[in-house]
């Protein structure tokens, strides 16, 4: 059975960079505590890491991850709910300005949610929690009927962080943010094959390119 040795070489690392060359920096975070000025909802998919993909150090960011990065619609006392609870520490406790839904492609989530549910047979948890997107794979299969399967994947993909921006605005206490300017959500979405960043723009009712691939970046696949 593989040992996990190479986690604990990386914590070495972490000791080095940010306990060592950083210490300032984490030494105040331990004695002022953490001030994220923006909370992330993303994916449990170990290639859309939040804070890889944008460089943060830590405190930089308050983060909560599950399947196909969720948010469910706010239900009053509805039981265990660990998105729920981080968004309202987030907001509420935290103060956080800004609020990112993070989609990316190839999400195993949501191929699961087309598929309905045949990716995860016998699942005990998955489905129902995938059901929260079901509104977006409805209209995907609807408007794209006959398109390929990574055509769908995508457009599901896109959608259901549009919808995942919607339920947000369920909430009461982000809801009243919101209107009063105090914060403000972004739907993005991490292209792994392009290697770009894009982003939402409710005027323009379109996703569009917020950091385009470069030299340095990844090579296009196609």
């Amino acid at each position: 059975m593989p040992d996990v040795s190479e986690f604990v070489a990386g914590f070495r690392r972490f000791q080095k960079n940010h306990l060592g060359k950083k210490r300032r920096h984490f030494e105040a975070l331990v004695l002022q505590g953490q001030h994220p000025r923006a909370m992330v909802v993303a994916c449990c998919d170990s290639r859309s890491d939040p804070a890889i993909i944008t460089d943060c150090d830590p405190g930089d960011m308050f983060v909560v991850r599950n399947v196909a990065n969720l948010v469910p619609p706010y239900i009053k006392a509805g039981g265990y709910s660990g998105v729920s609870s981080a968004l309202e520490f987030g907001v509420c406790n935290l103060g956080v300005e800004h609020i990112i839904v993070l989609g990316h492609a190839q999400c195993g989530g949501i191929r699961a949610l087309l598929d309905g549910g045949e990716a995860c047979p016998g699942s005990e948890f998955i489905g129902k929690w995938l059901s929260i997107a079901g509104q977006a794979r409805a209209k995907v299969l609807h408007d794209l009927p006959n398109a390929s399967p990574a055509i769908q994947a995508k457009a599901c993909e896109q959608g259901s962080v549009l919808l995942s921006l919607e339920n947000l605005m369920s909430y009461p206490w982000i809801r009243d943010r919101v209107a009063a300017g105090q914060l403000t959500l972004h739907g993005w979405y991490f292209d792994l094959k392009r290697g770009e960043l894009l982003g939402f723009n409710p005027d323009a009712s379109r996703y569009q390119v917020l950091v385009a691939n470069s030299p340095a970046g990844l090579p296009i696949m196609a």
